[in-house]
């Protein structure tokens, strides 16, 4: 009989695709984290491409470069200081399957509002609207614009 131990808290799941609305993301979610007393889980997927037989790339390793592009966010976010209780992982597949997956066991998923592929006018992108419909927990979407807005309205009334 497999038992779940009650007294290990859910993490705060985290997309992290490199966007300046990922790393938003992740320091949202490591608020919540530390908010909540629960873990952090930063998650960057990869995929390959529809074509990539007919047309492969030499050289390029896939699961490399997403660890690079998740380690690079971490390092940008937490300036060399994560929290204690941070995991990451790179995980193969199409990241709003992965994501959806990996919600089951998290406490909450953080996504930013657009990531690095698709249509840059789009309010949402088409991962975190999969996600936000399909997730197993609550899912909050953090918008990039707003924080640039913010800094703007600090540097206006800072002059």
């Amino acid at each position: 009989m497999n038992v779940m131990n009650t007294t290990e808290k859910a993490p705060v799941l985290v997309g992290v695709d490199g966007s300046d609305s990922s790393l938003d993301a992740l320091r949202y979610a490591a608020k919540i984290a530390a908010a909540l007393g629960a873990p952090l889980r930063a998650i960057t997927t990869w995929d390959y491409p529809a074509l990539i037989d007919l047309c492969p790339t030499p050289g390029w390793i896939p699961d490399e470069d997403a660890a690079d592009i998740l380690n690079a966010a971490i390092g940008n976010v937490f300036a060399g200081d994560p929290p204690a209780e941070l995991s990451a992982a790179v995980v193969a597949g199409p990241p709003a399957s992965v994501l959806i997956k990996e919600s089951r066991d998290a406490e909450m998923l953080v996504l930013g509002s657009r990531g690095r592929g698709g249509f840059t006018g789009l309010l949402l992108g088409s991962v975190s609207s999969t996600c936000s419909t399909h997730a197993h927990c609550p899912v909050l979407i953090v918008r990039h614009e707003r924080h640039e807005r913010h800094d703007e309205n600090a540097e206006r009334t800072e002059s």
